[in-house]
């Protein structure tokens, strides 16, 4: 019989399935944790007011529950000191029991001792925090709006890592030696936008402005390389810090052959239509592409970006799909600063409005 004290059981070593850090924290996980420590383990760093937007209703309800995720070592966080005093809000990281838990929900190998150790080393002493967190902020405007709106969804967001690796967007039908084929270009991110049942999988390059002009333009010929090893395409979206840069780089898009489909948005507050480039882009004329935030706000105009929670799947491999769908309710303003990136409510409109562009288009 057992008494007070643990019981040994057959083939568990060590005392009852509870002693398993991994398996007693199960229980006290929601759905919307599980997509949180999912989004940590393959994206790095999310800011509080960033994982406000897309998973929660208000920015309290989330903050509370960041806490208890940190309280269950689950997460770890660091907070950027102003150089001008003060402080960011605070940068989450997923922590070793939590890298666990999300390694062992996908069935995959635990990851090293040392995982959570490397990964707050890596984004506490990076100069790439700037350009991780803004490649972030532009898919949790995605997310968050998808939360709330019936109709669309972000389907699917991998990570540079993934994309890289070999066998990422290969089909079933696809030969094994394509299965090994390790694409040389290096997105900043993949998506899959959902939008009243037509998709558009699209790539993300992430410009803040300190490479030269000539290493995007070379990016355009290494997109046109895997396509055409694939054999199929996606757009290719250069998102750009200034409306100067963006026309800057259509002059130079001009000079290439339409190797693919790209299109241009900035996430300067001028109002700057997305640009269009190669065969399938000539299907929509430049009213179609005009976009500003004082034009359209997200749910207007023709392919309205009316978005449907997406039904996501816990844990899946960089396949964010949204939650239940919530009761639309109006956000409180952010008590934390807005931080290093830019403003959720200056940067959402303006990059659903550039997928809205490219989803008309594209079909």
């Amino acid at each position: 019989m057992c008494t007070d004290r643990p019981c040994n059981r057959p083939g568990l070593p060590g005392g009852t399935p509870l002693d398993d850090p991994v398996l007693r924290v199960q229980s006290q996980l929601t759905v919307r944790d599980r997509i949180l420590l999912g989004w940590l383990y393959d994206h790095g760093v999310l800011t509080t007011p960033q994982l406000a937007r897309a998973l929660f209703p208000s920015l309290d309800f989330c903050q509370r529950r960041l806490r208890t995720l940190y309280q269950l070592r689950l997460t770890a966080r660091f907070r950027p000191q102003r150089a001008d005093g003060g402080s960011y809000p605070y940068h989450w990281l997923i922590d070793q029991l939590g890298a666990e838990v999300v390694a062992a929900a996908r069935d995959e190998r635990p990851p090293r001792r040392d995982h959570a150790r490397l990964e707050r080393r890596r984004w506490t002493s990076t100069r790439t925090l700037d350009h991780r967190l803004g490649v972030n902020q532009f898919f949790t405007d995605l997310a968050g709006h998808a939360r709330t709106h019936p109709g669309a969804e972000l389907q699917q967001w991998l990570p540079e890592a993934v994309c890289q690796r070999a066998g990422t967007f290969v089909t079933d039908d696809d030969p094994a030696l394509l299965r090994a084929y390790e694409p040389s270009v290096r997105p900043d991110g993949y998506g899959l936008w959902v939008e009243d049942g037509h998709e558009l999988p699209f790539f993300l390059e992430y410009d803040t402005g300190t490479e030269p002009l000539g290493v995007l333009t070379a990016k355009v010929v290494g997109y046109a390389r895997l396509f055409a090893a694939l054999g199929r395409s996606w757009p290719v979206l250069f998102w750009l810090h200034s409306a100067a840069r963006q026309r800057n780089l259509r002059q130079r898009f001009k000079d290439l052959p339409d190797l693919l489909r790209v299109a241009t948005g900035t996430r300067e507050d001028s109002p700057v239509p997305p640009a269009r480039s190669g065969p399938a882009w000539d299907r929509a004329s430049a009213a179609d592409c005009q976009v500003s935030d004082q034009e359209r706000s997200p749910g207007q105009g023709s392919g309205a970006l009316g978005s449907q929670q997406s039904r996501q799947t816990p844990f899946a491999k960089g396949h964010p799909r949204s939650l239940r769908r919530q009761p639309a309710r109006r956000r409180p303003p952010l008590s934390e600063p807005a931080g290093r990136v830019v403003p959720t409510i200056r940067t959402a409109p303006r990059a659903l409005a550039v997928v809205a562009s490219l989803l008309r288009v594209h079909h």
